[in-house]
């Protein structure tokens, strides 16, 4: 007599078959065994060995290192959180007057250049879009190509930031008082603000402090897992501490 049920993970081999398919007891079997595999967590052990990746043998001078590095980090982003993006005072905000504005600024000017062969539209968002992407780039080599984990968590906490930094902006889309580059408004020169044309051309202008909102969220959360993320990563490093020194 065949059997009913597949002795690894109990699944029916007679489950009936989508409308219009031919009924196959193997393709029905190897279906339930995928999903079986994954309910048992297989995708776990790969994600693990990816995020939370440490070396064997960990140098204790490399680690304290990063240590005060992390202490050093999280001071800033708790700063950075707890600023308000949506308060102009002399033509800035706090955030845009910190140092990490000015190294994004440069990130912004060079997006704006890359995204021209995109057209118009590309090319004034392309400024956003680069400050984002080089933190990106930089989460993802440290994660993938050298396999630092905390030095990809530093990249995820410049991401959070650099959301942050673009909030004031979207921020001001309708207002336009932020003293831009080149020390004049929006309203001094029209179609100068990036933000003012891009949600002008979408039709979006009047949300623009709800999309703000909604990008300075984005950069919190990110900057939250950027803590958790490193903090996990100098506990388990400090389990692996070598003790040849």
């Amino acid at each position: 007599m065949p059997e009913s049920h597949c002795k690894q993970c109990g699944a029916s081999l007679h489950t009936a078959p989508s409308p219009g398919a031919p009924y196959s007891p193997r393709r029905t079997l190897l279906q339930a065994q995928e999903k079986a595999k994954w309910y048992e967590g297989e995708w776990w052990p790969w994600t693990k060995e990816l995020v939370f990746y440490v070396e064997p043998e960990v140098n204790p001078i490399a680690f304290y290192g990063r240590a005060a590095l992390y202490v050093f980090f999280f001071i800033l982003g708790l700063q950075f959180i707890s600023m308000d993006y949506d308060t102009v005072v002399g033509g800035s905000s706090a955030i845009s007057r910190s140092f990490m504005h000015s190294v994004n600024l440069v990130f912004h000017e060079a997006g704006h250049v890359i995204f021209i062969p995109l057209g118009r539209f590309m090319t004034i968002l392309g400024g956003t879009l680069g400050q984002w992407l080089i933190p990106f780039i930089v989460l993802c080599a440290f994660l993938l190509k050298t396999r630092d984990t905390f030095a990809a968590g530093i990249g995820l906490w410049w991401l959070g930031q650099s959301f942050m930094d673009a909030a004031p902006y979207i921020n001001d889309a309708s207002t336009e008082q932020l003293i831009l580059l080149g020390g004049v408004t929006g309203r001094d020169v029209p179609g100068y603000h990036d933000w003012s044309n891009i949600l002008r051309d979408l039709g979006w202008l009047q949300y623009d402090h709800t999309i703000a909102g909604i990008v300075n969220g984005v950069g919190v959360i990110l900057m939250l897992i950027a803590f958790g993320w490193g903090a996990y990563v100098l506990y388990l490093q400090h389990k692996n501490l070598s003790k040849g020194y």
